[in-house]
């Protein structure tokens, strides 16, 4: 948290992906950190007065509140969820803001979306690569269901009348195309949230250096 604080009416809040979850495909990782914050370079680009929020139990050691489950199976549980928004309302006091803009990268960007569900202060819902159907992404990738998570695609009637614009990178092999689909397609005709396909782009490259120019012409004020 910068030392000045600048009060601002719209807070944008970053919200980070999973993080090392997983060490390989059957290893679960002791600690979820990011090894490489893309979500933190995001919000450094963001000309508007934006914060970064980690996932719980990211850059936390030694807390015996911190399961293997937090960041595995109840990766976007109802307690993450009530989590992460009591930190929004931590920031939004601090920058005595009115509303939010809320912006996640992968796990974050499904983080953010069951998060907004229960707000009534959202100007913009916007994703990076977005995990809004694990479902969906649990049966194409053959792994094991997130079931102790709530999934964002069944929060589609909390967030039908939040605006949204969720980008998706052409050679995203992780989270691809097909996730943010299921997730729209949930919604009425009228009122399917919009996606941007980002070409010379996958799930890791090169949101940083793009961020300026995607985020701008899409912000809602």
């Amino acid at each position: 948290m910068p030392s000045q604080i600048s009060p601002t009416d719209t807070l944008s809040i970053y919200i980070e992906g999973d993080g090392l979850a997983w060490r390989s495909r059957r290893t679960i990782s002791d600690n979820p950190t990011p090894v490489n914050p893309v979500v933190l370079q995001l919000a450094v680009k963001d000309p508007q007065t934006s914060v970064y929020l980690a996932r719980p139990c990211q850059y936390v050691s030694n807390n015996d509140d911190c399961k293997p489950s937090i960041w595995t199976s109840a990766r976007f549980s109802s307690d993450v969820i009530t989590a992460t928004n009591e930190a929004i309302e931590l920031l939004k006091k601090q920058f005595l803001a009115k509303h939010v803009r809320l912006i996640g990268y992968s796990g974050g960007g499904g983080v953010a979306a069951l998060a907004a569900a229960r707000r009534d202060d959202v100007k913009q819902l916007v994703t990076v690569a977005g995990n809004l159907d694990h479902a969906a992404w649990t049966r194409h990738h053959k792994v094991s269901p997130l079931s102790q998570s709530l999934n964002p695609a069944d929060a589609w009637q909390q967030l039908k009348d939040i605006p949204q614009v969720h980008f998706i990178g052409e050679h995203d092999r992780i989270i691809g195309l097909f996730v943010a689909e299921s997730y729209a397609n949930r919604f009425p005709p009228t009122q399917r949230p919009a996606i941007k396909i980002v070409k010379d782009t996958d799930h890791h490259c090169c949101w940083p250096e793009m961020w300026p120019a995607l985020v701008k012409p899409t912000r809602v004020d």
